[in-house]
């Protein structure tokens, strides 16, 4: 199921221009190319991937994520990132997904491979716990296909808390852009539900009944009915049903 993040980065990507020449690369014989690129990267234990921006893949990804984020290659798709980003991040890599499209497309197609994107924000580990992640992105095919090579590292014991900061880094003598302005198309909205009544709603998706929830999360039935109609209330819906189709329209869970 897409969810509304992933619809809301999809839109963002699609506006990349298409009016572009041949692509850089025609074929990409392996990863192993790009190595010299990432001896820029290391601030920390890191993991390296392929995007296609076009289609919204991540290709490849290196066996570390495991040791970064605690999964497999094969798990870490683009909904799998979506999905762990810390809620307060949400629109902030929304934001900075926009305005490194907006960059791109300003600048000529030829000077789009002389520039690193970096950025950070934080995404949940297996084990539950975040890690600040510094992505660090440079484009390798740019045209017909749109991909870039990425490497997330784990920041965290250099960066706990501040703000998420939009560098574009000049290569080969083009200028840098460092802490760029962000336009906020995209703000963070106050919460509907509670994070006790968003795991009563998880619940409900999931097809329990109200005496199951009780006892999956240690309250009284009583009052796993009250936060069903206090949702109820905030959704101003009348019906378990309505509550579901309007929470995963709007993004709630």
């Amino acid at each position: 199921m897409q969810t509304p993040i992933y619809r809301e980065a999809r839109k963002i990507w699609d506006r990349i221009n298409r009016d572009l020449p041949t692509d850089r690369l025609e074929v990409m014989d392996s990863i192993e190319n790009f190595k010299s690129i990432l001896d820029l990267f290391h601030l920390g234990p890191y993991y390296y991937y392929l995007f296609n921006c076009r289609t919204g893949q991540i290709e490849h990804t290196s066996n570390s994520v495991a040791e970064v984020l605690g999964c497999s290659p094969e798990e870490f798709t683009l909904p799998y990132v979506l999905e762990h980003l810390h809620p307060d991040d949400v629109p902030v890599f929304l934001n900075h997904e926009n305005s490194v499209v907006e960059f791109f497309n300003q600048i000529p197609p030829e000077k789009v491979y002389k520039y690193k994107v970096s950025y950070d924000y934080r995404l949940r580990r297996k084990n539950g716990q975040y890690a600040r992640i510094l992505q660090q992105i440079v484009v390798i095919q740019y045209g017909e296909n749109v991909r870039t090579l990425g490497v997330h590292t784990d920041i965290s014991h250099l960066k706990a808390t501040g703000p998420s900061i939009l560098s574009f880094v000049g290569i080969d003598g083009e200028p840098s852009y460092l802490n760029m302005p962000i336009e906020k198309v995209f703000i963070p909205r106050k919460e509907v539900l509670s994070q006790r009544e968003k795991e009563v709603l998880r619940a409900i998706v999931s097809g329990y009944a109200s005496k199951q929830i009780a006892d999956l999360l240690c309250i009284t039935k009583e009052t796993v009915d009250r936060h069903r109609k206090n949702m109820l209330g905030k959704a101003e819906v009348r019906s378990s049903a309505e509550l579901v189709a309007k929470a995963v329209r709007e993004g709630w869970i």
